[in-house]
């Protein structure tokens, strides 16, 4: 499964990070740690492991999400789906060594009614989400790279 083409809703992101892959991978896939560095991130559970089919519960915005991990290619891919009232979304990252860092690439695509008739507004909201989200995850990946 990828990020829907035609979905309603979709959103993308990059960014440059000084910081190996395998730091950048480490804070992604923290999630317990997500609250921390990320203040859209309200509440987050996971007991693990970190493998296809492990589930997480989290708290970003109005509704509680429920994600279940898709597929993980350490340190370059990580993949999720989750819902949440009645949106379906899908969420990928891919991390790609370069100029001794790391280019990071994000999207995520809503699917389902609410984002059919909450495009706009959705839409907006994604984008600067994953504008944010990207520049609090190089913030702390290279805080903890130092």
């Amino acid at each position: 499964m990828a990020a829907e083409e035609n979905a309603p809703v979709r959103s993308t992101a990059e960014v440059e990070i000084d910081a190996p892959p395998q730091a950048v991978w480490e804070v992604l896939t923290d999630f317990q740690n997500w609250p921390h560095w990320n203040p859209d991130v309200k509440s987050m559970s996971f007991a693990g492991p970190l493998a296809p089919g492990s589930e997480f519960r989290w708290k970003a915005g109005p509704g509680t999400i429920l994600s279940t991990l898709e597929r993980i290619e350490p340190p370059r891919y990580i993949a999720w789906r989750g819902r949440t009232l009645t949106i379906d979304a899908y969420h990928e990252w891919w991390l790609e060594p370069r100029d001794g860092g790391t280019h990071v690439r994000t999207q995520e695509s809503f699917s389902g009614l609410v984002a059919r008739l909450l495009r706009g507004m959705l839409q907006k909201t994604l984008d600067k989400s994953f504008a944010d989200g990207v520049e609090r995850l190089k913030l702390e990946a290279e805080r903890r790279s130092r």
